[in-house]
């Protein structure tokens, strides 16, 4: 016997082919939804504070089952997992994932549909588990939280007198605010627009405060959700 032979024997004919009866792909594809739906609401869960894409929400639940769809095919036959690999290669996906915690849900989706379809659905379920634990684990665990942006307009005073009012605006916030930072200067012979970055947990007394310097016209004081600055 040539080697050639001992080769087609032992992989060419061990792999060519698997068997998958119609049960084993219905029961196959039936747990990977039930997963996916499960993907589907702990993501609508995690994002009700922040932006939520209905569209992609519905995407990454989809993704899971074909993905085991195409785990499954590919384990129908080798040279069909050849020509599969060649066709996906010329996939290309242009949209950017702007928040990480969406890439996070994207990579779990595929990662599903990857072990249902080679058939390890106990580890798809503890993965699931483990995983939605950990998100909210993590969630609740406190941080530091973001500055608050300061916006003040000041106008209508005498030229050479921006500094001035720079100094009593800072000796104000000093007073209330725990931490400050000057970002932005936007200054005119006869104006003065500051932003402000501060932490404080009297914002309405700020704003008092400083409504009464002379020369202000405005201030306001705003709250987002963005990064932390430490």
């Amino acid at each position: 016997m040539h080697f050639a032979d001992i080769f087609k024997k032992s992989f060419l004919q061990g792999w060519a082919s698997t068997e998958i009866g119609p049960l084993a792909a219905i029961t196959t594809m039936a747990i990977t939804a039930v997963l996916a739906l499960y993907i589907f609401l702990v993501y609508r869960v995690v994002t009700r504070k922040t932006f939520y894409s209905r569209t992609f929400n519905i995407a990454i639940a989809g993704v899971s089952v074909i993905t085991a769809a195409v785990i499954l095919t590919v384990q129908s036959s080798v040279v069909i997992s050849l020509g599969m690999v060649g066709a996906l290669s010329i996939v290309r996906f242009r949209t950017a994932v702007k928040d990480p915690m969406d890439l996070m849900f994207l990579f779990w989706s595929i990662s599903i549909g990857i072990i249902c379809g080679a058939g390890l659905a106990e580890i798809a379920v503890i993965l699931s588990l483990t995983l939605t634990a950990g998100i909210f684990i993590l969630e609740r665990i406190p941080v530091a939280k973001a500055p608050m942006i300061l916006v003040i307009n000041s106008s209508d005073f005498e030229a050479g007198a921006t500094l001035a009012i720079e100094d009593k605006v800072m000796s104000v916030v000093k007073n209330f605010a725990k931490h400050s930072n000057i970002k932005s200067r936007n200054m005119t012979a006869s104006s003065l627009d500051l932003t402000i970055e501060l932490r404080t947990d009297k914002g309405g007394e700020l704003l008092k405060e400083i409504m009464k310097l002379k020369g202000i016209t405005s201030a306001s004081l705003l709250a987002h959700d963005g990064e932390v600055t430490f």
